[in-house]
């Protein structure tokens, strides 16, 4: 076996006392996947070192949840999908912000924009069993959150990060806070850059990356239960894309938000928070910064304002009882212009046509209330209008099978919706002795959203626009255990989910007029079912095992097919020894064949191809702790240079001087060696 281009890596943090009780100790490596310790709901701390080791990106990391994957591009920006779902049915927020990108191809997905060592912890509550964090979360909610704890006494907090790996991987992260008990200030500035990787044949990718962002916060605290946060993001950077014809050369973020927050004020009402944000996509994709390109030099720059704001009051009703009540609001505008020629026609100086324009006000309200000590019910309803307008042209540009162009007309252009949409769910917990059981009921309305309705001209069956595509209606059952006893912790989930008007995304439709094919959006009926379990073993006190697996099933009903983009099951063996000192782990991750799918048909993201093989990759990490507050990592990642695809990768592309493949594959062997450090 030949090992490829290595580099190493050391990153650095410090944390004096100002801002915590005690000196934090760093954990071991993450190996297997986070653990769910309390119903549908994983929380992990994407800081620490873990394996695979994950790209910058927000869906890399989530991708070691069990039920999450990830549709590959390229070496950055993929999309996430938790229980084979995708795009706006998985809502994704920033420190409880909603953030959506502006490529109408999906370039920049929300974690596109997330940088997670600039998190303090990631959260993900599966399926629709919440009421408080927006709209149409179907498939689940991932929360990205920043957690400052009030300063104790004056003292000023370091942490940094630097990382290189395989393939000139190198990560940096700097963060600073300063403050009092009632004034603090925190800046977090993150870099990271790879070049292009190569699969396990030794083919190179088209995959190459920089990414940067900085955020600052400054607060004031007049009490342990007051805050009020002013918060503002900057970030940008370049991506190439191994699956379409341009890369991604301009991916900037505008961000300010201010928060209000009380707590535990005594009475019937007992909390209140409200925020206000703002964030502004500058997108620009091009053919020619990023790969040879011997013809005109082609440009598209979309970008979109989201503008926001939540109050929440929360009432504590009894001993027994507690409910949160809240309104939301979201608008957003999404502006493109477009160039075929930079040369002479650049894109800078063209006007921005708007072509959509979304806003959403939300009534929501969630209750908790104990049965007894060991027992409790959580149930929520939620409210939303919705109004969405479609500002493209009349005429709209379209293309034949011979690539010549030609013009459409847009039937809904100047057209606007509006739709009041209705969720709720239901959840019965229970405690035993090493146990909790629950089972739980949701029902979720969904809006189309711009990529459903609007980007990249996608039509219907019967016209050449899908504005009028129907809200999309998901009731799913959620049922699972929770259980730690001794040396065993384990967990098990399963849902089972029907789904009318599921809003599929199908490409290479024929169409009549010119001969051309063209994709669609249209509505069908579809049922998914599925689990994921996580169990654990201490064998002794240094020595743990532990795996998980996860499995999705999915069925277009209308058409008496499969569903598209559906992974297969994928399992995770680890094993880990650490004595607090040395640590050493392997992880052994396996995916089954995919015998079930629906060629050309999925989700705004991609489509199926058809039939993938099953796979096994297996990786080693060691760290060793220097005292409590420094910590040295290593790893191998894919040590047997296995060639493989994920099922629901998107299609090569081809770039000149790259081999096309079926599937963007994998990275290859991968080595890195990370650093952490805490005082």
């Amino acid at each position: 076996m030949q090992f490829k281009r290595i580099t190493l890596c050391v990153a650095l943090a410090a944390a004096p006392n100002a801002f915590a009780a005690e000196t934090a100790t760093l954990d071991e490596v993450v190996v297997t996947a986070p653990a769910m310790e309390q119903p549908l709901v994983v929380t992990t701390d994407p800081r620490k070192p873990r394996q695979p080791v994950p790209a910058h990106d927000g869906a890399d990391y989530l991708k070691t949840i069990p039920g999450f994957s990830v549709i590959r591009k390229g070496g950055t920006d993929g999309d996430p999908v938790l229980r084979g779902m995708a795009g706006s049915r998985l809502n994704i927020l920033l420190d409880g912000e909603h953030i959506l990108g502006g490529c109408g191809n999906r370039m920049d997905p929300p974690t596109a924009y997330v940088f997670p060592s600039s998190y303090d912890k990631i959260t993900v509550l599966k399926g629709p069993q919440t009421v408080l964090h927006g709209p149409g979360n179907s498939a689940g909610t991932v929360l990205f959150e920043r957690e400052i704890k009030r300063a104790e006494q004056v003292g000023t907090r370091f942490k940094g990060a630097l990382t290189l790996g395989s393939f000139g991987r190198n990560d940096e992260m700097l963060d600073v806070s300063s403050g009092s008990e009632q004034v603090y200030a925190q800046g977090t500035l993150t870099r990271s850059d790879a070049n292009d990787y190569s699969d396990g044949n030794g083919q190179a990718v088209h995959s190459s990356y920089t990414r940067w962002s900085g955020n600052a916060a400054f607060g004031y605290t007049p009490d342990d239960n007051t805050r009020v946060e002013l918060t503002a993001a900057k970030s940008d950077g370049k991506a190439a894309y191994a699956d379409r014809a341009m890369d991604g050369v301009k991916f900037a973020r505008d961000n300010v938000g201010l928060k209000f927050e009380k707590r535990r004020m005594g009475g019937t009402l007992d909390s209140i928070e409200t925020q206000l944000y703002y964030n502004y996509v500058d997108h620009v994709m091009d053919n020619y910064s990023l790969r040879t390109q011997a013809g005109m030099k082609m440009v598209s720059n979309p970008d979109r304002e989201t503008a926001g704001a939540r109050a929440v009051a929360g009432l504590s009703l009894s001993d027994a009882t507690y409910a949160k009540v809240g309104v939301d609001y979201q608008s957003n505008k999404h502006t493109l212009r477009s160039t075929m020629n930079q040369a002479t026609t650049p894109y800078e100086l063209l006007p921005r046509a708007e072509d959509a324009n979304f806003r959403n006000y939300g009534l929501f309200g969630e209750m908790t209330h104990d049965m007894a000590e060991d027992s409790r019910v959580i149930g929520g309803l939620r409210m939303d209008n919705w109004h969405a307008e479609d500002r493209r042209a009349a005429m709209l540009a379209a293309r034949d099978a011979n690539n010549v162009m030609y013009m459409v007309a847009n039937p809904t252009s100047g057209q606007s919706r509006d739709k009041t949409l209705s969720s709720g769910f239901a959840r019965y917990e229970r405690d035993y002795d090493a146990s909790t059981f629950y089972a739980g009921i949701g029902h979720t309305q969904r809006f189309p959203d711009y990529w459903e309705l609007l980007s990249a001209n996608k039509e219907s069956l019967t016209s050449t626009s899908a504005f009028n595509t129907n809200p999309e209606k998901t009731t799913q059952l959620d049922i699972g255990t929770i259980y730690k006893a001794g040396q065993w912790s384990a967990s098990v989930s399963g849902f089972y989910s029907k789904v009318n008007d599921f809003i599929l995304i199908e490409s290479g439709v024929a169409k009549a007029g010119p001969v051309r094919t063209i994709t669609v959006t249209r509505n069908v009926n579809a049922t998914t079912w599925g689990a994921e379990a996580g169990l654990a073993y201490q064998l002794a006190s240094d020595w743990k095992l532990d795996g998980s697996l996860a499995y999705v099933h999915g069925t277009n009903d209308t058409d008496g097919v499969a569903l598209g983009q559906m992974p297969p099951l994928e399992g995770r063996v680890g094993a880990t020894y650490d004595n607090r000192v040395w640590s050493v782990g392997g992880l052994l991750r396996m995916a089954s064949a995919q015998d079930r799918f629906a060629v050309n048909q999925g989700n705004i993201v991609g489509q199926d191809i058809g039939r993938t093989g099953g796979f096994g990759v297996f990786s080693l990490n060691g760290a060793y702790r220097v005292g409590k507050s420094a910590q040295i990592s290593a790893g191998i990642d894919n040590l047997f240079d296995k060639n493989y695809a994920e099922h629901i990768s998107r299609r090569g592309s081809a770039v000149t001087g790259f081999t096309t493949t079926a599937r963007i594959n994998e990275v290859g062997r991968n080595l890195w060696v990370k650093a952490n450090v805490e005082f």
